[in-house]
């Protein structure tokens, strides 16, 4: 069973950044597609960033990160992050981790899930 633990947001205002760290609990981190989703007050969760399992090789944003947001995984520290810049208020939202065994941006294909940390992005 893994365990995802998300660190990192924060109050920031517009046009700044912050970084997201989730780490995970299971020595086989690696081997897992991980991925970034968000819930803002009122909204469905969202599909922010996926990386690929191992070397991470492959990344995947939605439209509305893309060129601002960035994805990376370090495995000997089983950890991933999100590096945001740019930050605009409607990024204002909880942030998930997730695991899977698939690259998906499906929500309902990830196997584990953190808790969120709160982003919340000011004028």
């Amino acid at each position: 069973q893994m365990q995802l633990v998300e660190s990192g947001g924060g109050l920031v205002q517009a046009g700044g950044s912050l970084r997201l760290s989730c780490s995970a609990s299971v020595a086989t981190f690696g081997s897992y597609v991980m991925g970034w989703f968000r819930q803002a007050p009122g909204k469905e969760r969202e599909f922010v960033a996926t990386i690929s399992a191992w070397s991470g090789g492959i990344t995947d944003y939605a439209d509305s990160v893309k060129g601002r947001f960035t994805i990376s995984r370090d495995n000997a520290k089983n950890t991933v992050y999100l590096q945001m810049n740019s930050l605009k208020p409607e990024d204002t939202a909880v942030y998930y981790c997730a695991a899977a065994t698939l690259r998906s941006r499906a929500a309902s294909l990830y196997d584990y899930w953190g808790r969120g940390t709160q982003v919340t992005v000011s004028p």
